[in-house]
């Protein structure tokens, strides 16, 4: 309890450089925890949209970068629902488009058939589902529908001089759903002129075990040359989207981090330097080595840790700023995990012992003589 008074002493001593090294680290901690905690959010809620309505396999072309870039023939369809072990399947068309004068920009919209499965469970909440014979028709995610500030029976355009009726406004408990449009898969494909095309064909097998999805994939895949039958998880975690966000966010992250431990080096150098006197005159009463270490990466801890414990609560708050603003509301839910936090503090804690090491060692070597001469 003494050692652990004795470092905060310390730390009080010196407020104004306390607080500048806790701010650094406090502002490397809120990168991590906000940007990676944004990237696994959005990774975890496209993944969502296929686990919840029990997709077991996405199959697309093999070789596109992007997988809003795969291009397959809906007939496809039809000869992957007659292969033995498929429960079922549904061709999707999926495109990204703006609305300028909004700024907004890259909402899906996803074309589907009106009997497909990822329908069924739609929670409607204002109009009515598409039917069959509509024309030019979408229903509006709660969340794009408010962005756009659109309601039923109103048009909207998704295209530049393509108005489109809004005919229902959906919610579901994903928000990557919430803020999509969807459209019946005939009418995006001429609207597009991508008449006969499909993006991906999402696929649920009667045998869930590993070896009956490979065996079921392997089948997929004979059906036509340059076909890619994935996992979900497999299709969500390798999609470009999903790598460019984690490896943007961990770059950023780095960057802050070698700041942060920058900081935390000269702070406690700083601070050894300072306390020349008074640390040889601990050595010269008896300190070991050890002790003296075991000072100055405690105060170097204390700071990481104070700056995590900032950093996280201001990671918190920007997360949720971000998911109500219209721009970005539609992709940032405003969570981060638990693991997401747990890993801000164990990178704190690193900092704090990186950048405290070299400056307990140089502590711990010095002389009781040095004290002496030491102005």
């Amino acid at each position: 309890m003494w050692f652990t008074t004795m470092i905060l002493a310390n730390l009080r001593r010196r407020p104004l450089r306390s607080a500048l090294t806790i701010s650094g680290v406090a502002i490397a901690v809120t990168a991590v925890v906000s940007l990676v905690g944004i990237a696994r959010s959005f990774e975890n809620t496209l993944l969502a949209i296929y686990q919840s309505r029990g997709v077991d396999l996405v199959v697309v072309r093999a070789g596109g970068v992007q997988r809003l870039g795969s291009v397959l023939d809906e007939k496809l369809a039809d000869r992957v629902r007659q292969l033995p072990g498929v429960a079922r399947v549904s061709p999707a068309l999926a495109e990204v488009v703006s609305f300028e004068k909004l700024d907004l920009f890259g909402v899906l919209v996803r074309g589907l058939p009106l009997e497909s499965f990822i329908l069924e469970d739609v929670n409607v909440v204002a109009g009515r589902r598409l039917a069959p014979g509509d024309k030019r028709t979408v229903m509006l995610g709660a969340v794009i529908a408010k962005t756009l500030n659109a309601a039923v029976g109103q048009t909207i355009e998704v295209l530049p001089g393509k108005p489109c009726r809004v005919v229902g406004i959906f919610q579901s408990r994903n928000l990557f759903e919430d803020g999509s449009i969807i459209m019946p898969l005939k009418e995006l494909q001429e609207l597009m002129d991508r008449q006969g095309e499909v993006t991906a064909l999402m696929v649920i097998a009667d045998d869930k075990s590993k070896p009956g999805l490979d065996a079921l994939a392997a089948r997929i895949s004979s059906l036509a040359p340059q076909l890619e039958v994935l996992r979900t998880r497999d299709y969500i975690e390798t999609a470009i989207e999903v790598r460019l966000a984690r490896a943007v966010a961990w770059l950023t992250s780095t960057i802050a981090l070698l700041v942060g431990t920058v900081g935390m080096i000269n702070t406690m150098l700083t601070a050894v330097f300072e306390r020349t006197r008074e640390l040889a005159i601990l050595r010269a009463i008896g300190w070991r080595k050890g002790r003296i270490m075991k000072l100055i990466l405690g105060e170097s801890i204390v700071l990481g840790l104070a700056g995590a414990v900032i950093g996280i609560l201001l990671a918190i708050v920007i997360t949720q700023v971000l998911s109500r603003l219209p721009q970005a509301g539609r992709l940032v839910s405003g969570d981060i995990s638990f693991g997401v936090i747990l890993q801000g503090l164990w990178i704190a804690l690193l900092v704090g012992l990186v950048g405290g090491l070299f400056p307990a060692v140089r502590a711990a070597r010095l002389l009781p003589t040095e004290g002496l001469r030491h102005e």
